[in-house]
């Protein structure tokens, strides 16, 4: 069975958990030219992340221990929503940069919160123990199969909702989403990979010829902020040849704004990473070339209508 037969598959079974969220043309942001946008910062618990959680607790018998995930926020989030609909424990660990209002935001769905000083990689080794220990089921926010398929339902779900352009741009951090978009698509539509300077594993690990350490840092650190590419979506974006660019903490905090002052839509900076490209001229498309952002996650810190 092909991948794309899996996210067929997928489609169907997690499409009673998670929402279909809003599509559009939209002109603007100081751009010469109309850009298609998904909106999945509407999904449930304000990220993509939904669809691979929803679609791992569903695709296996989840023992008595439970659950366990490591996380920079978005991932916990959906993992604590999918274990209190589905009725299963969780434990989620996350780094201290998560911010209050992603640390919140899980506390809120009843999981057992473990916050670790540091970034997502002290997470995952704290996530890695407490699975030897216990026997839980982890949950991989990004380098696993079942998380990589679910999360590759964003694109089956637009395409289906009418996309027709011949680019798409998205923000990559340990690069689920991309590799579930590349899986999807393969070479039917060109796929650009947007990360923040200061948190680049995907373009290191391109540039390298492997994945490889690097350091991370930035306005997007706590969604980007992997320390290392997943193998899964190495491969497949060495596979596809994807195009990498980069942008700054600036330009992300632009279109983070842009999307607030032109739309009234409230995004963290990773939401705003891949719109960033555009409005920076970080990517320049070619003329009469049609271009998709995926708007990715909407957990912003501090939550405006909540404690600081």
């Amino acid at each position: 069975m092909t991948r794309r037969d899996e996210i067929s598959k997928a489609v169907m079974r997690i499409r009673p958990h998670v929402r279909r969220t809003p599509v559009g043309e939209i002109n603007g942001f100081g751009l010469a030219y109309p850009i298609e946008m998904k909106l999945e910062q509407m999904q449930h618990s304000g990220s993509f992340k939904a669809r691979g959680a929803f679609n791992t607790l569903l695709s296996a018998e989840v023992p008595k221990a439970g659950l366990v995930a490591a996380s920079g926020g978005n991932h916990g989030a959906a993992v604590a929503y999918g274990a209190a609909r589905l009725g299963h424990r969780a434990r989620i660990y996350v780094p201290d940069i998560a911010g209050p209002a992603k640390i919140g935001l899980i506390r809120e769905q009843g999981a057992d919160l473990v916050v670790v000083p540091g970034a997502y990689g002290e997470a995952a080794e704290r996530a890695a123990l407490y699975q030897a220990e216990t026997g839980a089921m982890q949950v991989h926010p990004y380098d696993a199969e079942t998380t990589v398929i679910g999360q590759a339902t964003v694109m089956a779900e637009w395409e289906e909702q009418g996309l027709v352009a011949d680019t798409v741009l998205i923000a990559v951090g340990g690069g689920g989403l991309i590799a579930g978009a590349l899986a999807w698509l393969g070479k039917g539509r060109k796929v650009v990979a947007v990360e923040p300077d200061t948190s680049c594993a995907l373009h290191a690990a391109l540039t390298a010829g492997a994945p490889v350490d690097v350091e991370v840092s930035g306005v997007a650190a706590n969604a980007l902020g992997a320390r290392r590419i997943g193998q899964i979506c190495f491969d497949l974006a060495r596979a596809e040849g994807i195009e990498s660019v980069l942008v700054s903490d600036a330009a992300i905090t632009e279109a983070q704004v842009a999307l607030w002052r032109e739309m009234r839509q409230l995004v963290e900076p990773a939401g705003a990473t891949a719109l960033a490209a555009l409005m920076s001229g970080a990517y320049r498309p070619a003329p009469g070339e049609r271009v998709a952002v995926l708007v990715c996650g909407g957990n912003i810190a501090p939550d405006p209508f909540g404690e600081a």
